[in-house]
Parts: structure tokens; C-alpha cells; sequence
């Protein structure tokens, strides 16, 4: 009974094996559905259609966008967490609902680690650390001189609690033993608007978003907040070269329901690769100030094991509240 029982457990793992490479091998006969958890417009939708359309081609088949903004990005990346695992329904998913959003809302619908087949890392977009012109600052030094003489009277914005814009100003927070307050904004793009318009005194934001207030002298950049200079403002400095243990970066990727079969997940990984080598496509990104960094799957679960123990050590020692 017992060899029985073996031999029709092996033949069984044998046809779930076959009906997977089957539909692998069929893959994809219909378009694909792409969630980016974000408004349309955004930087996480522009970067989305940036890679969709070159990824499309190389899988023949039409991949549509589809904007589920709300509740700092939870919605749109819970949807994906309950689709049907059969690589119809993907994830455009970003740092914030999968890395930091989870450690300020007390009831997450998913768990960012494993519920997902998490396919391949897509892209890194540096921050920028802006102030008003009107702030009397020029360098990461001096803004915290500054705040350290006026504890409490600087703000920074944000797109609102537990975006990286908002992680970033808590951690300059941290690293440099200071006291920015933090005014939430319903969006990055509003947060921007209050910054140009003098209401706050700083905020940290992608750098394509800010390029053009720069050149323009609307605001005055201050530091990168990657580990390295950006190369479209190579003169900048890191946050990291004031001396401070710093660095951030908003990062992209691409993601499964979990149980998606692994040579389906195989298969978009690889062909992502292809699509981020495209030469149209790293033109774009180039014009979007942001990097390609495709990987494997193993990889991008790696880095955001990392990146969940890093936020969440950043919550608790700011004194972020669950909601």
C-alpha cells in the first residue's frame, strides 16, 4: 500500500509538473492585466507603461494598465494578492504598499513576502532633497544646523504617511539627530505645489518630478538620496556625503499572486530582462531620470526582505503610529 500510495504521489507531482510547463508553454493567449497601484499619471504608472509596451511586444500579446490607486497603494496590491494565480494578473508594485505602508496600517489585507511571486525588479529612481529658495540653507549641513537651532519649526511634505517621500524626511530625521515635522499631502504632486509655494520647507521627491523646478531655480536641490551622485546632476552630493548614514532610492517591480507556476514566472522574468535591455526602452527611462535593474526572482525577494526589516525599524524608532 505504502509503494502505492508513493507511486501515485510521484505520478501526481509528475502531471501537476506537465500541466504546468503546459501552460507555460501556451503563455499568454490573452491579454495580460498590469495593476499599478497608484493614480494614472504618476510616477508609478509612467514607469509602468515605459516597460509594459516593449514587454508586450516580446510576449505578443497586449498588457493594459490598470490604475487602482487608494489607501496608499493597499488596494491595488490586495487585488493582485487574491487574483487567480495564472500569470493573467500582475503587479506594478512599488516600496511604499509592499515594504513600508505595512508597518503603519494595522490591518494589511496581505502579507508583502509571501503573497507574491515576486518576478523581477524593473527600476530605481533616485530621490532629491529639495528646499524653497527662501529657506536659508545650501547644503545638508547647514539645513541641519538649521533645524537643530529651530527644533520643530522646519517641515518637510510628503504624498502622504508611509510613502518613500515620507520615509526619507524620517529617516534625515533619524540620521541626523533632528526634528523636521512632516505634513502629509494627498499626493506628491500637491506636496511639490506647497514646496514651490513656500507653505513647507523642504521635501525629498523623485528626481524626474523635481529636474525641471531645479534647472528652473524654483527650488534648490540640496543632496541625492541614493548612495551614488546622480548622473544628470553629477555636481550634487549625497545626503550620504554630509556624513550621514543615509540612502534611499524608490524602487519598481514586477509581481505575481503567490502560486503562480514557476515556469510561467520563469518565462515573464526573462522576458522583462529583454524588455528592460531594449534600447527604446532605456531611452525612456533615461528621459525619466531612472534606472533598469531587472533580476531574478530570488533576488527581488531578497531585497525586499531587506527592505521589509528596514522600514519597519525605521516606524518604530520615529514613532509612527498604526493607523
Amino acid at each position: 500500500m505504502r509503494i502505492t500510495r508513493h507511486a501515485a504521489a510521484l505520478l501526481l507531482g509528475f502531471i501537476a509538473i506537465q500541466s504546468a510547463w503546459s501552460q507555460a508553454g501556451s503563455y499568454p493567449d490573452r491579454p495580460i492585466r498590469m495593476i499599478a497601484p497608484s493614480s494614472a499619471g504618476g510616477p508609478t504608472d509612467v514607469i509602468a507603461r515605459a516597460v509594459s509596451s516593449p514587454l508586450a511586444e516580446i510576449l505578443g500579446r497586449q498588457i493594459v494598465i490598470d490604475n487602482r490607486a487608494g489607501a496608499a497603494g493597499l488596494i491595488g496590491t490586495d487585488i493582485v494578492a487574491k487574483s487567480t494565480p495564472d500569470g493573467y494578473t500582475l503587479l506594478f508594485g512599488f516600496s511604499g504598499p509592499l515594504s513600508i505602508v505595512p508597518h503603519i496600517v494595522k490591518s494589511v489585507p496581505y502579507d508583502p513576502v509571501k503573497d507574491f511571486a515576486h518576478v523581477s525588479l524593473v527600476a530605481s529612481a533616485p530621490y532629491v532633497l529639495l528646499a524653497n529658495p527662501a529657506l536659508p540653507v545650501k547644503s545638508v549641513r547647514e539645513l541641519i544646523d538649521l533645524a537643530k537651532s529651530q527644533p520643530g519649526k522646519l517641515n518637510f511634505a510628503s504624498g502622504g504617511n508611509g510613502t518613500g517621500v515620507h520615509m526619507a524626511g524620517e529617516l534625515l530625521n533619524l540620521a541626523a539627530g533632528i526634528h523636521i515635522v512632516h505634513v502629509p499631502y494627498k499626493g506628491a504632486g500637491p506636496g511639490m505645489t506647497a514646496l514651490l509655494a513656500g507653505e513647507v520647507n523642504i521635501m525629498f521627491n523623485g528626481l524626474s518630478a523635481a529636474l525641471p523646478h531645479i534647472k528652473s531655480n524654483r527650488l534648490r536641490a540640496l543632496a541625492a538620496g541614493g548612495d551614488k551622485r546622480s548622473t544628470l546632476l553629477p555636481d550634487l552630493p549625497t545626503v550620504a556625503e554630509s556624513g550621514l548614514k543615509f540612502s534611499i532610492a524608490g524602487w519598481y517591480g514586477i509581481s505575481a499572486p503567490r502560486g503562480t507556476p514557476r515556469p510561467i514566472v520563469a518565462k515573464l522574468r526573462k522576458d522583462i530582462v529583454r524588455a528592460l535591455e531594449a534600447g527604446e526602452t532605456r531611452e525612456r527611462f533615461s528621459a525619466l531620470a531612472v534606472e533598469a535593474i531587472g533580476s531574478t526572482p530570488e533576488e527581488f525577494a531578497i531585497m525586499l526582505k531587506e527592505e521589509v526589516a528596514k522600514w519597519g525599524a525605521v516606524v518604530k524608532a520615529s514613532g509612527i503610529k498604526a493607523q
